[in-house]
């Protein structure tokens, strides 16, 4: 079977946007490939940060994809900072990049630009980090959505560098852009996805762990458009575009088709919010179920990291004799 991995960082809470788009086809795929899936907390550093947050984000992020669906038994799920590797990994391949490479990630301008003078060194090394997060498990392929796609683009070109500069070391990854995954985007601002670090209230993110009045609430209030018409036009109608994609993802069914069905704006947000809410109730539900075991949470991210580190081992032994390191 090949090897994915699929990482999701503690810098927020999950959103509806990240269920649809990524972790429902995780858990529809984690028998098909040998699937390792991590919280990547260490990339929840890269910003100002609450330590307590961190923390409790990332139990509630390894509880939801669980409660998913996602099965201990089919994949491994674990946290980054539990494996050493990663971190060890990551060295070499800041050995490796060039600090121009770095600075010209679009991610980094961006969110530089926003932290202002006070921007971390580890944003700037953040991709070496997430290359080291591939590169460890000869992974095959990356499914990743288009906003991630140059930082996999460079750990490929770290890879195929350090392979002919040190000798075969690396597998080298190919990037998957899912071709069935729902891309949500915010209610209110249809121009942009739904972002699991926007604060609590904000009125255009579903997150995971909203309550149903929460829910109809945010989407009964979704921006639309005086077009008075129902058609899937991401172009010409964002809003009705973005609200059909959701109802299409939760029913499994096509945008276009659903389009067909409604001639108001009410009546199709009335069933995309009633849809959002029976899609999450049984995850919330056996969200409860998860948390009230700590334990066995802890048991299963336990595991996870004992087995990924175990995977990791010999590529990181490899990495580490081929740059020049002796042997303990």
């Amino acid at each position: 079977m090949r090897r994915v991995f699929s990482g999701t960082a503690p810098s927020g809470r999950l959103t509806l946007g990240n269920y649809l788009g990524a972790v429902k086809h995780w858990v529809a795929g984690q028998h098909e490939t040998e699937s390792l899936f991590c919280v990547v907390d260490l990339h929840a550093l890269t910003a100002e940060h609450d330590p307590r947050l961190v923390r409790d984000r990332t139990r509630e992020i390894a509880g939801l994809l669980l409660a998913a669906g996602l099965d201990p038994h089919a994949c491994t799920i674990f946290v980054q900072s539990h494996v050493a590797a990663h971190t060890q990994l990551t060295w070499l391949l800041e050995s490796t990049v060039y600090d121009g490479e770095l600075r010209r990630m679009i991610q980094y301008r961006e969110k530089a630009r926003k932290q202002g003078r006070r921007v971390r060194a580890s944003l700037l090394t953040y991709p070496a980090l997430m290359a080291a997060d591939i590169l460890l498990y000869d992974v095959a392929e990356v499914p990743v959505g288009e906003d991630q796609r140059q930082h996999v683009e460079l750990a490929r070109d770290l890879a195929l560098r350090f392979n002919k500069r040190y000798g075969q070391t690396f597998v080298v990854p190919q990037v998957v852009l899912p071709d069935v995954a729902a891309r949500v985007m915010d209610l209110s601002e249809p121009s942009r996805k739904m972002d699991k670090s926007a604060p609590e209230d904000a009125p255009g993110v579903i997150f995971l762990l909203d309550s149903p009045e929460a829910v109809r609430h945010k989407i009964m209030r979704a921006v639309t458009d005086t077009h008075n018409a129902v058609r899937h036009d991401p172009v010409a109608q964002p809003g009705i575009s973005n609200l059909l994609v959701i109802l299409a993802a939760c029913l499994g069914e096509l945008p276009a088709k659903l389009a067909e069905r409604y001639s108001s704006y009410r009546a199709l947000k009335s069933d995309t919010a009633e849809a959002v809410i029976e899609t999450l109730r049984p995850l919330q539900a056996e969200y409860r179920q998860v948390m009230a075991e700590p334990a066995a949470l802890a048991a299963v991210l336990r595991a996870g990291a004992e087995h990924a580190a175990t995977l990791a081992g010999p590529t990181l032994r490899n990495a580490q004799e081929a740059i020049g390191l002796l042997p303990p």
